[in-house]
């Protein structure tokens, strides 16, 4: 849904609800805020990353001496090439570098077909009917920890994985969850619920990179389908409440102590059919309750390579 008519819905709502419309983005009080820079590099050094933005616009950013940097594995700033698309997460108001994602993709998704093969091997996903069809690679050297956490590696089953992107081509490199034991279409019932409705509810907190490049934003499991024009929308083990296009999540991460205004801009059907935990920092209850852009869920603390992070989200 266009940025424009998410904005309207929540102004409109606000309205309607006699309640102030509550700016979206950090919650200050947490220490010092968090910035998501993103964009293409241009060119690094050891002391300094200088990017083009979705804007156009040239930004140059201060390295901080302990800053690292990933893309596929861990390598040092100066090192990433010209052209490669990094989130960064940067202190001082967006000024100083404190780490870096290049070429960072999410691979989420239902198997469809398995390619066959003794060492890399290529993977058919359907991931969601907003995100469509996705052929991504497994290489054979991260085949033994995937299937660890992915025994069930056949049509039907869901599949998740952080990757990175070389010429075009998304390439698993670490898993992020053990894969639910159940088939996509065998979502568990959210538990019973007792006494009135919840002020908060928790559960894990994801990211996605089926956002617009550098926006805020968040995909929700529980909307009404007529509203997110989706038919595999409206499900999910955690007990969550239907929302609107263009509510507000107030979304607390738990293991950093950081909170967030973030809008529903999507629906989030693929998200709702898992139903694991994140682990953190303990142990989240089942079910992943918001799937956030790369640059909400770095502003809030989140590990790109971690994958998720305990949350509680607050509904407005």
């Amino acid at each position: 849904m266009p940025q424009r008519s998410v904005d309207r819905r929540r102004a409109l709502a606000s309205a309607a609800l006699g309640r102030p419309l509550t700016g979206s983005g950090p919650v200050p009080g947490d220490g010092e805020l968090l910035h998501a820079v993103t964009g293409t590099v241009l060119d690094a050094s050891p002391h300094l990353i200088v990017i083009e933005t979705s804007d156009g616009e040239e930004e140059r950013l201060v390295i901080a001496p302990w800053a690292t940097a990933w893309r596929g594995d861990t390598v040092a700033p100066a090192d990433l090439p010209p052209g490669a698309n990094v989130v960064i997460r940067a202190l001082k108001a967006g000024r100083v570098v404190d780490r870096i994602w290049a070429d960072a993709t999410r691979i989420t998704g239902v198997i469809q077909e398995v390619g066959p093969g003794a060492r890399d091997r290529t993977v058919e996903l359907y991931c969601g009917p907003h995100r469509g069809m996705r052929t991504v690679v497994v290489p054979y050297a991260v085949s033994g920890r995937l299937r660890v956490r992915h025994p069930k590696f056949e049509p039907g089953y869901l599949f998740d994985a952080v990757g990175v992107v070389e010429d075009g081509v998304a390439h698993v490199r670490l898993p992020t969850t053990s894969q639910p034991p159940y088939r996509w279409t065998s979502v568990p019932e959210p538990p019973l619920a007792y006494g009135g409705a919840q002020p908060h509810v928790s559960g894990t907190a994801t990211w996605s990179d089926g956002f617009d490049f550098g926006e805020r934003g968040a995909a929700y499991p529980m909307l009404e389908s007529s509203d997110a024009e989706c038919d595999e929308v409206g499900r999910s083990c955690a007990r969550l409440p239907y929302l609107a296009l263009g509510s507000a999540l107030e979304v607390r991460n738990v293991c950093a102590g950081r909170t967030s205004v973030v809008p529903v801009v999507t629906c989030g059907c693929l998200a709702g059919r898992f139903c694991d935990r994140c682990l953190e920092c303990g142990t989240s209850p089942r079910g992943r309750i918001a799937e956030l852009s790369p640059a909400s869920f770095v502003e809030l603390g989140g590990e790109l390579t971690k994958g998720c992070f305990n949350a509680r989200i607050t509904l407005g």
